[in-house]
């Protein structure tokens, strides 16, 4: 059991925890997760550990609401309560080599959190880091002053052109690679997708690409299989193997596939979910006005 010692809404359903979590905070680093059950009955989801304290023992965590789960923590999980179960640091932990070299990494979305620590790595040991930074609409970016302190050159681009270049952040990763600009390393991290196609960009050009995996996962130990990824001749797990891989030996569309498995079942839970709680309100309502009345 963890405490939520603060709670925030930093977006449209995107949510900033931070739980009181010491022996985490001591031991993770940069690219590792944490399973959360915020709940008795709950399912328990993988979030990476987006920052930690470790003199304070806290851990940061970022989720947007996509589905039952993280609707119902966002909703009705409150700051100074507890989220049921806190299991990590779990996951093997990003390579961040000694000698200092030139870093271009690529965040889509909310894939900002789990490269925000990644970022502070590289800060340390002293690499020079382009990052892109793409979302839908400019409101709907996150951690980006956070950003802005860790990297060299801060470039931003929005699906609407409300910000930034009007464009995906694929377009821009093409550009500087073009342009003749040379990196020891890309990292992606964000839908599959859009990692999928920063894999397919960089490949003429023959860069290292890391990406960061979110795949289906249960116990986070290896033991269920169903974070399996195919993976240049063979398998991998996400939960003990990665959740970095390299990006060239990834079948993104397997992995898609198999992302897609439950996806009828977990609108139904959600929908389901958004009932009660709309049901639920309608009935306190109802009691408030009669009571009113009496």
């Amino acid at each position: 059991m963890a405490k939520i010692l603060k709670k925030k809404t930093i977006a449209d359903k995107i949510t900033w925890y931070e739980l009181d979590a010491p022996r985490i905070a001591r031991k993770r680093k940069p690219g590792q997760f944490v399973i959360v059950r915020p709940c008795e009955g709950g399912e328990r989801i993988p979030l990476t550990i987006a920052d930690a304290d470790p003199e304070k023992g806290s851990i940061t965590l970022v989720v947007q609401e996509v589905g039952k789960t993280t609707a119902y923590m966002g909703r009705e999980l409150e700051e100074g309560g507890d989220m049921l179960d806190v299991v990590g640091p779990l996951g093997t932990a990003t390579h961040i080599p000694d000698t200092p070299g030139r870093i271009l990494a690529i965040a889509g979305g909310l894939g900002i959190a789990p490269l925000y620590p990644i970022l502070k790595g590289f800060k340390e040991k002293g690499h020079e880091v382009t990052v892109i930074l793409g979302a839908r609409s400019k409101d709907l970016f996150i951690m980006r002053d956070m950003t802005a302190t860790l990297v060299d050159k801060l470039l931003i681009c929005t699906d609407d052109g409300s910000e930034g270049y009007h464009g995906l952040v694929t377009e821009v990763e093409k550009q500087l690679l073009e342009s003749g600009e040379k990196f020891d390393e890309i990292i992606a991290i964000g839908p599959a997708i859009m990692m999928k196609f920063c894999v397919e960009t960089a490949r003429p050009f023959g860069v290292p690409i890391t990406v960061s995996l979110n795949t289906i996962m249960i116990d986070g130990t290896g033991m269920c299989g169903g974070c399996r990824v195919q993976y240049g001749g063979g398998d991998k797990f996400v939960c003990v193997d990665g959740p970095e891989f390299d990006g060239y030996q990834v079948n993104f569309d397997r992995m898609m596939q198999r992302q897609a498995a439950y996806v009828g079942q977990e609108k139904k839970a959600y929908h389901d979910y958004l009932c009660r709680l709309e049901a639920k309100a309608q009935q306190i309502e109802a009691t408030e006005r009669e009571e009113a009345v009496s």
